[in-house]
């Protein structure tokens, strides 16, 4: 029987393959956000707001809601504006039904594949502490929601430029107005193809039927839900390239081309 470690398997294909790339994506994201997260500047750009940063509640750019660092804050701590808010998409998205299973497998080999072994002898699975906090996945889901209409309205304010000698708002394009109405999209997608979006439309109704929009709707995430793994990649890495062309760009360091 081969093995590696405490994991035994007859599989003689490169089945660690695909957990490892797993593994090197999710916490390349995970160290990526966290120091995004943390920084504090360079996250406005003209009209667009980096996504880890939206809503900015308070802060220092023209996109803050309630005006710059609030005086509440402890004067210990680092501020960020990102940090009032990005728990709230980070905890959608790390309870996420497709994420668990991927980080179960890549992180914790709980198995790290199929016909292969556990390095271990009990499992404990989601009804004890602390992986029972999974199921908070459908509040998330609420909250979810609400960013994806937030970061919708972001895409349509990138569409409005401050003209230079007037002062007044021009309608434009630019690549970084295409880049965060993508991200919002693929962001909204991932949302409403959620198993938890599913249920909550009509998954726990015994007969669609009787409410015709409902199996409408219903329906129409489903189709979405087929992919679901896809969008949560898709969105995953979207996300991250928002913020990296918003900084790189606040920076100075990338130019945004205006397309209109």
């Amino acid at each position: 029987m081969g093995h590696a470690a405490l994991i035994h398997t007859y599989r003689k294909d490169l089945w660690w393959v695909r957990p490892l790339l797993v593994f090197i994506a999710l916490s390349s994201f995970v160290v990526y956000a966290t120091w995004a997260a943390f920084q504090g500047e360079y996250y406005a750009a003209g009209p667009y707001l980096s996504p880890f940063y939206s809503p900015e509640l308070f802060g220092n750019s023209p996109h803050s809601w309630f005006g710059p660092k609030p005086m509440w804050w402890p004067a210990p701590l680092p501020f960020s504006p990102a940090l009032l808010i990005l728990w709230a998409p980070g905890g959608f998205r790390f309870t996420c039904y497709y994420y668990r299973g991927a980080y179960y497998k890549s992180f914790w080999a709980d198995p790290p594949a199929c016909a292969v072994s556990e390095p271990r002898k009990t499992y404990r699975g989601e009804n004890s502490f602390p992986l029972i906090l999974q199921n908070v996945h459908r509040y998330f889901l609420y909250l979810a929601v609400i960013f994806v209409f937030i970061l919708l309205y972001d895409a349509w304010k990138a569409m409005w430029f401050t003209d230079a000698l007037t002062g007044e708002k021009t309608f434009g394009i630019g690549v970084g107005t295409l880049v965060l109405t993508t991200n919002a999209v693929l962001l909204g997608i991932y949302t409403f193809s959620c198993h938890s979006f599913r249920h909550l439309v009509g998954g726990f109704k015994d007969k669609l039927s009787e409410t015709p929009v409902r199996k409408k709707v219903y329906h129409c995430a489903s189709c979405l839900n087929r992919r679901h793994m896809n969008w949560a990649w898709f969105s995953l890495f979207s996300v991250a390239f928002a913020d990296i062309y918003v900084r790189l760009v606040s920076m100075g360091i990338w130019t945004d081309l205006r397309i209109l």
